[in-house]
Protein backbone atom coordinates (compact mmCIF):
# COMPACT_ATOMS: atom_id res chain seq x y z
CA UNK A 1 0.00 0.00 0.00
CA UNK A 2 1.33 3.84 -0.91
CA UNK A 3 1.94 5.90 2.19
CA UNK A 4 0.13 8.88 2.64
CA UNK A 5 3.49 10.59 1.61
CA UNK A 6 4.23 8.80 -1.44
CA UNK A 7 0.33 9.26 -2.41
CA UNK A 8 0.45 12.92 -1.92
CA UNK A 9 3.90 13.63 -3.76
CA UNK A 10 2.32 11.31 -6.74
CA UNK A 11 -0.43 13.51 -6.88
CA UNK A 12 1.65 16.66 -7.01
CA UNK A 13 3.53 15.21 -9.91
CA UNK A 14 0.36 14.71 -11.48
CA UNK A 15 -0.39 18.40 -11.27
CA UNK A 16 2.69 19.34 -12.18
CA UNK A 17 2.81 17.24 -14.99
CA UNK A 18 -0.36 18.79 -16.41
CA UNK A 19 1.14 22.31 -16.19
CA UNK A 20 4.43 21.68 -17.68
CA UNK A 21 5.67 24.00 -19.76
CA UNK A 22 3.29 26.41 -18.57
CA UNK A 23 5.91 27.76 -16.24
CA UNK A 24 6.30 27.25 -12.30
CA UNK A 25 3.55 26.38 -9.82
CA UNK A 26 2.49 28.00 -6.59
CA UNK A 27 2.65 25.28 -3.39
CA UNK A 28 -0.71 26.84 -2.25
CA UNK A 29 -2.82 26.28 -5.72
CA UNK A 30 -1.43 22.69 -5.44
CA UNK A 31 -2.45 21.82 -1.96
CA UNK A 32 -5.65 23.57 -2.80
CA UNK A 33 -6.61 21.90 -6.10
CA UNK A 34 -4.89 18.56 -4.48
CA UNK A 35 -6.08 18.76 -1.30
CA UNK A 36 -2.77 17.91 -0.13
CA UNK A 37 -2.03 19.50 3.53
CA UNK A 38 0.91 22.78 2.42
CA UNK A 39 3.33 21.87 5.35
CA UNK A 40 3.24 17.95 4.27
CA UNK A 41 3.13 19.13 0.96
CA UNK A 42 6.66 21.49 1.14
CA UNK A 43 8.23 18.91 2.56
CA UNK A 44 7.72 16.53 -0.01
CA UNK A 45 8.36 18.65 -3.26
CA UNK A 46 11.55 19.77 -0.99
CA UNK A 47 12.97 16.45 -1.35
CA UNK A 48 11.86 15.81 -4.86
CA UNK A 49 13.80 18.98 -5.78
CA UNK A 50 16.93 17.50 -4.17
CA UNK A 51 16.22 14.56 -5.70
CA UNK A 52 16.21 16.52 -9.39
CA UNK A 53 13.04 15.78 -10.29
CA UNK A 54 11.60 18.97 -9.93
CA UNK A 55 12.86 22.79 -9.54
CA UNK A 56 11.82 25.92 -8.24
CA UNK A 57 11.98 29.84 -9.03
CA UNK A 58 11.43 32.04 -5.95
CA UNK A 59 9.86 35.40 -6.14
CA UNK A 60 7.12 36.53 -8.60
CA UNK A 61 5.78 34.39 -10.42
CA UNK A 62 7.88 31.62 -8.79
CA UNK A 63 7.23 28.07 -7.80
CA UNK A 64 7.92 24.81 -8.58
CA UNK A 65 8.11 22.80 -11.93
CA UNK A 66 9.17 19.18 -13.68
CA UNK A 67 12.94 19.61 -14.84
CA UNK A 68 12.16 17.41 -17.91
CA UNK A 69 8.87 16.13 -19.60
CA UNK A 70 6.38 14.34 -17.43
CA UNK A 71 6.48 11.26 -20.14
CA UNK A 72 10.34 10.80 -19.05
CA UNK A 73 10.17 10.19 -15.38
CA UNK A 74 8.83 6.90 -14.27
CA UNK A 75 6.58 5.91 -11.87
CA UNK A 76 8.81 3.45 -10.04
CA UNK A 77 11.60 6.54 -9.95
CA UNK A 78 9.08 8.36 -8.53
CA UNK A 79 7.65 6.03 -6.01
CA UNK A 80 11.39 5.15 -5.14
CA UNK A 81 12.26 8.86 -4.40
CA UNK A 82 9.25 9.24 -1.53
CA UNK A 83 8.27 6.18 -0.73
CA UNK A 84 11.45 3.63 -0.32
CA UNK A 85 10.87 0.73 -2.14
CA UNK A 86 8.29 -0.93 -4.48
CA UNK A 87 8.73 -4.31 -3.12
CA UNK A 88 6.49 -5.64 -0.33
CA UNK A 89 9.65 -7.60 1.61
CA UNK A 90 12.78 -6.00 2.53
CA UNK A 91 14.11 -9.20 1.50
CA UNK A 92 13.30 -8.94 -2.36
CA UNK A 93 14.11 -5.32 -2.66
CA UNK A 94 16.18 -4.39 -5.48
CA UNK A 95 17.16 -0.98 -4.34
CA UNK A 96 16.53 -1.47 -0.68
CA UNK A 97 17.76 -5.09 0.20
CA UNK A 98 17.80 -6.05 3.61
CA UNK A 99 18.19 -10.22 4.68
CA UNK A 100 15.17 -11.36 6.57
CA UNK A 101 16.33 -13.00 9.89
CA UNK A 102 13.69 -15.21 10.05
CA UNK A 103 14.27 -17.37 7.31
CA UNK A 104 16.47 -18.97 4.73
CA UNK A 105 15.73 -17.28 1.24
CA UNK A 106 16.81 -19.89 -1.31
CA UNK A 107 14.02 -22.05 0.54
CA UNK A 108 11.33 -19.41 1.20
CA UNK A 109 8.41 -19.69 -0.34
CA UNK A 110 7.21 -16.42 0.35
CA UNK A 111 10.42 -14.87 -0.83
CA UNK A 112 9.76 -16.31 -4.39
CA UNK A 113 6.32 -15.36 -4.49
CA UNK A 114 6.98 -11.81 -3.65
CA UNK A 115 9.89 -11.93 -5.84
CA UNK A 116 7.39 -12.66 -8.59
CA UNK A 117 5.10 -9.85 -7.34
CA UNK A 118 7.93 -7.21 -7.66
CA UNK A 119 8.97 -8.37 -10.75
CA UNK A 120 5.29 -7.63 -12.32
CA UNK A 121 4.92 -4.72 -10.33
CA UNK A 122 8.13 -3.09 -11.65
CA UNK A 123 7.11 -4.12 -15.03
CA UNK A 124 4.10 -1.68 -14.86
CA UNK A 125 5.50 1.01 -12.75
CA UNK A 126 8.34 1.45 -15.13
CA UNK A 127 6.02 1.51 -18.36
CA UNK A 128 3.90 3.96 -16.86
CA UNK A 129 4.84 7.52 -16.56
CA UNK A 130 4.16 11.27 -14.38
CA UNK A 131 1.98 12.05 -17.69
CA UNK A 132 -0.35 9.18 -17.01
CA UNK A 133 -0.85 10.92 -13.66
CA UNK A 134 -2.60 13.60 -15.65
CA UNK A 135 -6.20 13.79 -14.31
CA UNK A 136 -9.03 13.22 -17.47
CA UNK A 137 -10.94 16.26 -16.46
Amino acid sequence: MLSKKTKYALKALGYLAAKYGEGPVLISDIAKKKKIPIKFLETILLELKQAKVLDSKKGKGGGYYLIQSPKKTSLATAIRLVGGPIALLPCVSLNFYEKCEDCDEKSCGLNKAMQITRDATLKILEKKTLAELIDSN
